[in-house]
């Protein structure tokens, strides 16, 4: 069997999680930093927990190899472990974030990689921004790339001189204003493949490009519906082909993928995924998956 980084839909070999315990800490902590960091509301640190332990009971059991972020004095949005790295063939590429508050999650990564001897390619340096919520492969050697708040031309630029050389092209699609800065809008907000060919999407704010460019790959689009797009209805993670987790309360999206032929799995994310605006890709950052 191969296994590659440059997947997003084959079974899962290798993940980071970051625990709700180790990312909010305590109830005190999340008193102090929720409206700062635009939650919609606390965190209750029981439900947390809870909610934590089942969401991390669907990775256990897909098999995966799972290593954790420690504890750490950083921001509590460091739960949603994707954005502070991307996963490539070639090693890590360590992120700079475009939210301030969360300038310090690259450096916890690189703690943790090299620990693991795990590779590090090279990483996004300022003025650059780019966040791993903002970055999805469409193929081993296509990453399509969001252009949002938390994603700079900067940051792309400096991505693209780092995987050009390895053969990967890099395609970047301007994502509209939507809710402005403040708001936590990437491109897999409204982009999660599932399967090699099935996608889930929100239609509504996807560039007309980017659009086209999975239907002349052959995706089947999922669509999901607007009273389930802040509901993290478009946010649904590949346990591996066709295998899926979604946070639970989507149910039209859920027949959808049903429909498509998909398994799909649910937790309740109210506090660890609806509240931050982060979903279960968010919660995972995805090392090694069966090459498709």
């Amino acid at each position: 069997m191969k296994y590659t980084c440059h997947s997003e839909t084959g079974k899962i070999k290798r993940i980071i999680i970051k625990p709700a315990e180790n990312a909010f800490d305590s109830d005190s902590r999340l008193e102090r930093e929720w409206k700062n960091l635009n939650f919609l509301g606390k965190p209750d640190f029981g439900g947390a927990l809870s909610e934590y332990r089942d969401f991390e009971a669907y990775i256990r059991q897909s098999g995966a190899q799972i290593d954790y972020l420690p504890q750490a004095e950083i921001s509590i949005d460091s739960i949603y472990c994707r954005d502070a790295s991307i996963a490539t063939d070639f090693g890590m590429i360590l992120c700079t974030m475009g939210k301030e508050n969360r300038l310090d999650e690259p450096a916890e990564a690189r703690k943790l990689y090299e620990s693991l001897g795990i590779q590090i390619l090279g990483e996004i340096t300022a003025p650059g921004t780019v966040e791993g919520g903002d970055v999805a492969w469409l193929d081993e050697k296509t990453l399509a790339v969001g252009h949002t708040y938390r994603t700079n031309e900067e940051g792309i630029a400096q991505l693209r001189n780092l995987l050009e050389p390895h053969g990967v092209s890099v395609v970047s699609y301007s994502l509209p204003h939507f809710r402005g800065q403040s708001d936590v809008f990437h491109l897999m907000s409204i982009f999660s493949p599932v399967a090699k060919n099935i996608a889930v999407v929100y239609s509504p704010l996807m560039p007309i490009s980017f659009r086209n460019e999975l239907l002349k790959r052959g995706y089947r689009l999922v669509e999901v519906p607007e009273e389930e797009y802040d509901s993290m209805g478009c946010n649904v993670l590949a346990l591996e082909d066709s295998v899926c987790l979604m946070v639970k309360g989507n149910p039209v999206t859920k027949q959808r993928l049903l429909d498509a032929g998909c398994t799909v799995h649910e937790y309740t994310g109210n506090e660890i995924s609806v509240k931050g605006g982060g979903g279960p890709t968010c919660l995972t950052r995805p090392l090694e998956r069966l090459a498709d």
